[in-house]
Formats: C-alpha cells, structure tokens, sequence
C-alpha cells in the first residue's frame, strides 16, 4: 500500500533536510520541498502531494520527523 505524503510548502523553510536525508522523495525547487516528479500527485506553490512506495517507508517517516518546523505528514 503506498504512503501519502504531503509537504507544505507555505510552512517549508527549504533547510534541506528532507532532500539530505531521503534524496529519493525529496528535492527542493525553488527554495522548498517538493515530492519528486515520479512519485507525485499533486504540486503547486502551497503544497507537493505524493504516494511513495513502502520500502521507502524508513526513509520518509526519518525525513518527515526531522523536519523542523513539521512542514512533512504522512497521511
């Protein structure tokens, strides 16, 4: 079952943390987080929405819990 996630990007302070630790899911554009192309559902300025698979579960709960300002859930 794929993991949802969303990154919001009004919230986002583009620290990197997210690309540093899970590169897979994770790339900034334009200052902020975003899901990459292939794993995205929807993007736009405020928000980047994605299913992701699950052997990238670990890598995604790590990155979404070292956010700083909890700009990354998991739904």
């Amino acid at each position: 079952m794929p993991i949802r996630v969303k990154v919001d990007r009004d919230t986002c302070i583009g620290c990197g943390v997210a690309p540093t630790l899970c590169p897979e899911v994770f790339y900034l554009e334009d200052g902020k987080n975003r899901v990459r192309p292939e794993f995205s559902i929807e993007t736009d300025d405020s928000i980047s929405l994605g299913e992701v698979r699950e052997d990238l579960r670990e890598c995604v709960e790590n990155a979404a819990s070292s956010c700083p300002v909890n700009a990354i859930i998991l739904e």
